[in-house]
């Protein structure tokens, strides 16, 4: 792979996350892209793990166990939560696993969706499991796969040039790996910005050669636009929501002329 530019450089050590709520039990972060949650295997580069145990070394030293209740995708933004014991993982797992929870998630997408609101009932399954596929963990739209429902909502829509662009609120009912990114492809509306769905060679020529100018032209964001907006669990003892909001890098003002 070729050496990075300074902004892919800068942009892949980014950890200024920002901390929505604190308290005994757990902490809540606002995750920038591209920060990995968690490392996968050894590598330089920071992780949101590697940051918090920063931040938390006194809670750490007296006795806290840190466990990552919802993680997201390497270039997916949004709330995370993190808990500080076992017991509140046990409790927020839980949570997880009885689907007592509500998740809120807002998208670039292209093109102007017909209709404000519709849903997304499309089961997913890993595309490598029917067919060929260059990209391991690519999933797609197959009868034979798992069920998937996602709520989708217009929020805005503007012309850039001439290129349509929209804004979305997704309200995933199932939590299927990359549902958001397929259901939004699925019906013609990639996320702007999506290596994979959007055009898999994209995410090819990037593993092979990092950011590039074509890679700009042709995918406008060097990241994927998704952002967890909100995520709640309904409690015995009421709900807890919190919320981070829509960052300022999924902004989309001009595009390059050849596109225009």
């Amino acid at each position: 792979m070729r050496a990075m530019t300074d902004r892919g450089r800068a942009i892949a050590n980014r950890t200024d996350f920002a901390v929505i709520e604190e308290t005994e039990d757990y902490i809540v972060v606002d995750k920038p892209a591209p920060l990995l949650v968690h490392p996968s295997k050894p590598s330089p580069l920071p992780t949101l793990w590697d940051e918090l145990r920063a931040l938390l070394a006194y809670e750490l030293a007296n006795g806290a166990v840190l466990s990552i209740i919802n993680r997201l995708d390497r270039e997916t933004s949004g709330v995370v939560l993190v808990t500080k014991h076992p017991l509140a993982a046990r409790k927020f797992s839980l949570a997880m696993q009885h689907r007592q929870t509500s998740k809120r998630y807002e998208a670039l997408v292209h093109g102007w969706p017909e209709k404000d609101a519709f849903t997304v009932d499309a089961p997913l399954l890993r595309r490598g499991e029917v067919e060929e596929s260059p990209i391991w963990l690519k999933r797609m739209v197959h009868p034979s796969g798992q069920a998937s429902v996602s709520h989708v909502t217009v929020l805005a829509r503007w012309l850039v040039g001439n290129e349509r662009f929209a804004r979305v609120e997704v309200q995933p009912v199932t939590g299927r790996m990359h549902q958001i990114r397929v259901h939004l492809s699925h019906v013609g509306h990639p996320i702007v910005g999506d290596k994979i769905y959007r055009d898999e060679q994209c995410y090819l020529t990037f593993i092979e050669s990092g950011w590039t100018k074509d890679l700009e032209r042709r995918l406008l964001l060097p990241r994927h636009a998704l952002h967890a907006r909100a995520l709640t669990f309904h409690l015995e003892d009421g709900d807890l929501t919190w919320e981070a909001p829509f960052p300022e890098d999924l902004k989309i003002t001009t595009v390059p002329s050849s596109l225009s």
